[in-house]
């Protein structure tokens, strides 16, 4: 809805007529007409579809760039899109429906920030409306809805970058050129984790369930079943990790950045085996999701461990300061070493002599221009960015799969080639979402 007003009665039956006779009033997009893709001297003009804080950051690392202009803003929640507008006044109008906003001929591109649960939607409704992409993470939270989503990009020919920041970090390649060039010998398994201490009140109690003006709440659960306004569900993305069902845990929140790691430096493709074990065992909030949770994943020949807690943040060799606070890491076994890392340094520890005068390659993957801008110059190359869905199925699918095998209580197996749950006809049919009505999922892009 183009207006900052909040409409009438009689207004909103009018827009819907409206919407309706240009095919928006049903769940999916009609054809759009394409923006022209802008050349390698052309201003880039940008939507945003989301305009809380991870949104906002993608927009201000974008729009920092003179060769971007933002012309199209959408939100539900008025207190979130006016601010928005109003500081891009001179360019950019105001949605209320991201269906609308996509059929603008003045939209190029488009960030995807909203909550996990709206992101598969949303994305092939940008890839059908051929705008370039750049979603949060995580991409999805179901396997189906992965292997959709990036078989929509592949279809329709759109450039789409998943939000795994962390990626373009220098201290990132300086670890995946050490573990290619082979130097800690074979690896058997690798270790990460995520965790910080929310006990015992997790993220709040608010009994208020009565949307605050201005909030299209049955839009925000839009996909998702809806459930009671809660203040903290629709707060932020390290609030709405509490909920399963609308961001599947801090999992999907936290280990896209982590596990990228192993797979990218290891060129994991699929795992064969997932197992996933935890459960809501402490915290007393308003939320419904585990506080602790614990995966492994099994590749040929390497095991891949997760293990998120909410309730403890000891960290390891990443301790530091004695204070609860957030810490993660990753640690790779081999048979020479061990190498560990967070986001921003790495350490060796030799087994015995095994690495004596051993010294790190010459850093040879070049420098990152940063995550978003990597995208920008992306869109007008017209070559896919390195975090792009045809190489993040690879980190999205395993965490999906870790939460069908959590919701299930038992193992999946999964055949990397043929994209598909082995010997388990329930898990296969939970891996698609069933969403709730109007809504539908976009079937006709999952694998034959």
């Amino acid at each position: 809805m183009s207006t900052n007003a909040r409409p009438s009665r009689r207004e909103f039956i009018e827009k819907a007529a409206t919407l309706g006779a240009i095919g928006l009033s049903g769940p999916r997009l009609a054809q759009a007409q394409p923006a022209k893709q802008p050349g390698p001297n052309d201003r880039m003009h940008l939507g945003i579809i989301g305009c809380g804080g991870m949104g906002r950051g993608n927009l201000r690392n974008c729009v920092m760039h003179p060769d971007v202009v933002l012309t199209g803003a959408c939100d539900i929640w008025r207190d979130r899109l006016d601010p928005v507008v109003a500081e891009f006044k001179e360019s950019c109008k105001p949605y209320h429906d991201f269906r609308e906003m996509l059929q603008q001929p003045d939209i190029d591109a488009v960030i995807i920030g909203t909550p996990p649960h709206w992101h598969c939607l949303q994305a092939i409704a940008a890839a059908e409306a051929k705008k370039d992409l750049y979603v949060q993470k995580p991409m999805t939270l179901y396997v189906g809805e992965s292997l959709a989503l990036r078989n929509a990009v592949r279809k329709h020919e759109v450039i789409c970058q998943v939000g795994t920041q962390i990626h373009a970090s220098e201290n990132y390649r300086r670890v995946v050129e050490f573990l290619q060039a082979g130097l800690l010998g074979e690896i058997g398994v690798v270790r990460t984790f995520h965790v910080l201490n929310q006990w015992p009140d997790g993220v709040g109690h608010d009994p208020n369930t009565t949307p605050p003006e201005g909030l299209d709440w049955d839009l925000w659960c839009g996909p998702a079943e809806k459930c009671a306004y809660n203040r903290f569900l629709a707060l932020s993305a390290y609030h709405h990790g509490s909920w399963m069902r609308y961001s599947g845990g801090w999992t999907p929140g936290m280990a896209p950045h982590i596990i990228d790691l192993p797979i990218w430096a290891l060129d994991l493709k699929y795992p064969v085996e997932t197992f996933s074990s935890g459960g809501r065992y402490f915290l007393k909030d308003d939320g419904d999701a585990y506080d602790n949770h614990e995966i492994l994943w099994k590749y040929p020949n390497l095991t891949l461990h997760w293990f998120t807690s909410l309730t403890n943040s000891y960290g390891f060799d990443f301790q530091g300061d004695p204070g609860t606070r957030r810490r993660l890491g990753t640690y790779f076994h081999g048979s020479k070493g061990t190498l560990y890392a967070d986001y921003g340094t790495y350490k060796i520890i030799s087994e015995g002599d095994r690495m004596n005068g051993v010294l790190p390659p010459p850093a040879s993957i070049p420098r990152s221009p940063g995550h978003e801008r990597e995208w920008l110059d992306c869109v007008k190359s017209r070559l896919q960015p390195s975090c792009n869905p045809n190489y993040h199925v690879r980190v999205d699918v395993p965490v999906c799969l870790s939460l069908l095998s959590y919701q299930l209580g038992r193992s999946i197996h999964f055949a990397p080639t043929a994209e598909k749950i082995l010997g388990d006809p329930e898990a296969a049919r939970l891996s698609v979402p069933e969403y709730r009505d109007p809504w539908k999922f976009p079937a006709e892009y999952l694998p034959a």
